[in-house]
């Protein structure tokens, strides 16, 4: 601590701004000492405005003051900056303030490369300090900075007659100028005191990312933190894993996905993807580019999108109410409520910032979706290759298992003589164990085909949630001719011509042939509901004695007393045989207004 005091009553906590982790250290320096006087380094005609901020939180405000030049330098409200930490924690336990920074015309801000102060939790802050000491520029004489060092020593011996322990907040640029100005007693210059009154504004929800020093998500919760009296230590890290369970959640909800790959493995391999880009980068905490590139590596665009809203999130914003004026943010930009642009300096923001492009496919307007399914011809019709070749494969693999089970009905065991045939049959040998005899099996090839496979995704289907049935032909001899029941693709449009689709079930005929449209056949009059068709219709039209039959639970009687009817026998496959990912994948499908659409609708469709 000794490299920190100015004197026996002076004591600097120098500070990053912007630095969530120098916010946990002023905190828990003021309270844990006598101070009687907290000095910033702001200037005096901010007071008022700052302090008015502080008490609105959590809303978060900047303070705006007008410059000659036409632009505005602002103070952002920020929890998470360590000077309104120190503020705030000032008027909290009843201790003075006092703003000392020199008054400007125009601020000159500085941007620099510091080193991330995660590292803070695993040195001391007076080492991290005396390590960027060997980094921090001399300010060039009669520079603004040279000016504003001068003349903050000179506030601190003006204070040191009224106050017997001070703290002063201020840049770890400046505390090494400041101690030498004090030191030496160097000249000062008078501040310019007919300058504009600063004025406090509300910022706006989606633009807050400009604002403040962390996520707003993570600055949420550290106020909910702070309110709920819990510690806080490790919100940095920790609120980057609630950001990615806000964002599953977000993403699920808005897609209507029961099943994704997004789990707790998932999450351990996205957050060690994460750490390395954040090391390669010479960093100990990920930013949100990161973060969003990792994510649309993992899941593509939407969980990217996703991601980016829940960072943004701050629920404070709209919850406190204010009559304050709005303004929105952007890279050194804001817009009024006249639409006015406005070139911004933001005085507590000294770490150095790139910013990176990403290209995202957002969820289309409500607007164009309208537009889209206005313009639908409703004579064009088809589907897309690659979700036909998906679902094919996918076709192709269940008619497999199910000649694998067909097959397995037929097997015998037999002792075993000079050959083990199709492999040691292990029930049968342990049954006679005590006569020292081997079983081994024979499995026969099975005999028939499977021609018809009925997908039931959804066991008790609601009409109006299925309202588009429909029976599509194959394009050519590799393809399956299709009959499904599915939710309306033109509620849901994606782009030009594109609407997307969920299967409710659906009944695939392999080696293709045309038949009448189920829904409009008036022999298929035994079924009820829409899965009982679907199955009358397979067992109507098939050719061969067995039905493959895909679905979450077994056969009911009713479908068990259609397929009697028809002499027909059903070889079930559960649907949990199979992943919930590939299930929500195959179920998924796009409608395509004619096949011209198909040289664009990559464009549109996104890979959920």
């Amino acid at each position: 601590m000794e490299i920190f005091y100015l004197s026996e009553k002076i004591r600097f906590l120098p500070v990053i701004h912007g630095s969530a982790n120098f916010t946990h250290i002023t905190r828990d320096r003021l309270l844990s000492s006598s101070t009687d006087c907290v000095a910033v380094s702001l200037p005096p005609e901010f007071q008022t405005t700052v302090e008015d901020g502080i008490n609105r939180l959590p809303l978060i405000t900047l303070c705006s003051q007008k410059e000659s030049s036409g632009s505005f330098n602002y103070v952002p409200i920020d929890p998470c900056q360590p000077v309104i930490m120190g503020l705030r924690i000032a008027s909290q336990e009843g201790i003075s303030r006092r703003f000392i920074d020199y008054s400007c015309n125009n601020y000159e801000p500085r941007r620099i490369n510091f080193p991330d102060s995660y590292a803070l939790r695993y040195m001391s802050y007076e080492k991290f300090c005396a390590t960027l000491l060997l980094t921090i520029k001399r300010p060039e004489t009669n520079t603004l900075h040279d000016k504003r060092a001068r003349w903050m020593a000179y506030q601190l011996h003006q204070l040191e007659m009224d106050f017997k322990n001070i703290t002063i907040i201020c840049s770890v640029l400046d505390w090494p100028w400041i101690k030498e100005a004090y030191d030496e007693r160097k000249p000062y210059e008078q501040t310019i005191t007919s300058l504009d009154r600063p004025k406090i504004y509300e910022v706006q929800k989606e633009t807050l990312f400009f604002a403040l020093a962390e996520f707003p998500y993570i600055t949420y919760l550290n106020e909910t933190y702070r309110q709920q009296v819990k510690s806080d230590k490790e919100v940095v890290v920790d609120g980057v894993k609630e950001i990615l369970i806000k964002a599953r959640n977000i993403f699920t909800k808005k897609y209507k996905i029961r099943f994704h790959n997004l789990t707790s493995q998932t999450f351990q391999l996205y957050l060690q993807y994460v750490r390395n880009l954040t090391l390669m980068e010479s960093r100990l905490t990920p930013d949100l580019y990161t973060l969003i590139t990792t994510a649309k590596q993992f899941s593509g665009d939407p969980f990217a999108i996703a991601v980016l809203e829940a960072a943004r999130e701050y629920p404070f914003q709209e919850l406190e109410s204010s009559n304050l004026e709005s303004l929105v943010l952007g890279i050194d930009k804001a817009i009024d409520s006249e639409n006015n642009s406005i070139d911004m300096k933001n005085r507590l923001s000294e770490i150095q910032t790139e910013w990176r492009g990403i290209n995202l496919k957002p969820e289309p307007e409500l607007k164009k979706k309208t537009q889209w399914k206005h313009n639908w011809n409703p004579y064009g019709q088809c589907s897309w290759p690659p979700e036909d070749d998906q679902i094919e494969s996918f076709n192709t693999h269940v008619r497999e298992q199910a000649k694998l089970l067909l097959s397995n009905d037929l097997a015998r065991s037999e002792k075993f003589t000079s050959s083990i045939k199709d492999g040691v049959d292990m029930r049968e040998t342990l049954r006679h164990w005590h006569k020292g005899d081997i079983y081994v099996k024979e499995i026969p090839a099975s005999r028939g085909r499977i021609e018809i496979v009925v997908f039931i995704f959804d066991i008790e289907p609601n009409p109006e949630n299925y309202s588009w049935r429909q029976t599509w032909y194959a394009e050519h001899n590799e393809e399956s001719t299709l009959c499904f029941f599915a939710t309306n693709y033109m509620n849901d449009m994606v782009g030009p011509g594109v609407g997307r689709a969920t299967y409710g079930g659906c009944m695939m005929i392999f080696p293709p042939r045309p038949i009448p449209d189920i829904w409009k056949d008036p022999r298929i009059n035994i079924g009820k509901t829409l899965e009982e068709k679907l199955l009358e219709a397979a067992f109507f039209h098939s050719q061969e004695k067995h039905i493959t039959l895909v679905t979450p639970c077994l056969p009911k009687s009713n479908w068990r007393k259609i397929s009697r009817k028809y002499h027909k026998s059903i070889i079930h496959i559960p649907l949990k045989r199979f992943s919930n990912q590939t299930i929500e994948k195959i179920r998924r499908f796009h409608v395509l207004n004619g096949k011209e659409i198909r040289s664009f609708a990559n464009h549109f469709i996104l890979g959920l």
